[in-house]
């Protein structure tokens, strides 16, 4: 692959999202981000402001950036998540966890397979997570992060032969922005967490961020259609 990367990441305002673009930023990708909103603070690269909850506005945005940018790395990341008990399961609430975890990775992926295939090299990188494994009152969010790492092996096999790799990071309890605002520090929240990760402690994003880069370098060139779970352990099962 060439060493003139463009990188593009979705969700990039925060967490796991920003951090990877911090990652990929200092190793001499071009980094392109997409959220909602610009981060708090400076970005390293460009940053487009979309909300990728919109299908028509995903497809636009995606649709000019292929024709803007060779883009070589494409890190699905952006999601949502909800608390959400068997009992008081709201179908309509399901609809929209599955749209923003799924549909903008499709669109994104379609939009710059193309040049990807014709350049013989790409990195798609999708972003799961541990509760595909099984976590209480996750229901849409365990189905859309498993869904995730079926597109994932899906994909993969189809594109073995084009030299694009995709491969999906699966992480723990990881301490960002928003992991904060539900489970502040010595909450009851933060602890169940904790009780599920044998290492006794939070991932931080810039770990996570690290998994996403070895999968984006050109040492994991034979690496495809695989989960890595960055969770402490917690896959092992209950510490």
């Amino acid at each position: 692959m060439s060493q003139n990367y463009t990188t593009v990441i979705t969700g990039a305002s925060k967490g796991i999202g920003l951090a990877t673009a911090k990652r990929l930023n200092a190793i001499g990708h071009k980094v392109i981000g997409l959220a909602r909103r610009k981060p708090d603070r400076s970005f390293p690269g460009e940053f487009i402001e979309v909300d990728l909850a919109d299908a028509g506005a995903t497809r636009q945005v995606a649709d000019n950036m292929a024709r803007q940018y060779s883009v070589s790395h494409l890190v699905n990341n952006v999601g949502i998540s909800r608390s959400e008990a068997l009992e008081d399961f709201d179908i309509t609430q399901f609809a929209s966890i599955i749209d923003l975890n799924l549909r903008p990775a499709i669109q994104l992926t379609q939009a710059f397979l193309p040049g990807m295939k014709a350049r013989h090299s790409g990195r798609i990188i999708n972003v799961s997570s541990l509760v595909v494994v099984g976590l209480p009152l996750r229901t849409s969010y365990a189905a859309a992060k498993a869904g995730l790492i079926g597109m994932t092996r899906t994909w993969a096999s189809e594109l073995a032969t084009t030299g694009i790799t995709v491969n999906a990071i699966a992480p723990g309890p990881t301490e960002t922005e928003l992991f904060r605002v539900n489970s502040p520090v010595g909450s009851s929240s933060e602890q169940r967490f904790l009780q599920r990760v044998p290492m006794q402690r939070l991932a931080q994003p810039d770990e996570i961020a690290a998994a996403i880069a070895f999968f984006a370098s050109e040492d994991a060139s034979y690496i495809t259609g695989q989960t890595l779970f960055v969770d402490g352990g917690s896959s092992l099962g209950t510490a």
